[in-house]
């Protein structure tokens, strides 16, 4: 398929399909004209990048999880990949609990300018 038909089926633009490609997520075979002719997986493919992303993963360590995707979205054993999944889960508690910090201190200059309106 071409990647108009890959967008809309994936509800992804163009442009992200084609960094998905630079980033080497994705993978297309070129037609005689330079067009991109995705295979039929494609369309699991960016929508599994897509659930990764969401996530939080970054495209670094999609590229390596990638290839232990099943059909049904789940992953299969590969060697490294779990720890590397542990660790991003380490590095989203740090972070959220960083935002809840941040919150907590932004609600609390709220309430105190409140108080002295």
């Amino acid at each position: 398929m071409l990647i108009g038909q890959l967008a809309r089926r994936t509800g992804t633009s163009e442009r992200l399909l084609r960094y998905y490609e630079r980033v080497g997520l994705l993978a297309s075979r070129r037609l005689a004209n330079g067009y991109r002719d995705y295979d039929d997986a494609a369309e699991q493919r960016v929508r599994q990048i897509r659930a990764l992303l969401a996530a939080g993963l970054p495209t670094t360590l999609i590229r390596q999880v990638l290839p232990c995707g099943l059909a049904d979205g789940s992953l299969r054993p590969c060697p490294g990949v779990l720890d590397k999944l542990r660790a991003q889960l380490a590095h989203l508690d740090r972070r959220a609990e960083e935002l809840a910090q941040a919150r907590l201190t932004l609600r609390r200059a709220i309430d105190a300018t409140e108080r002295t309106v």
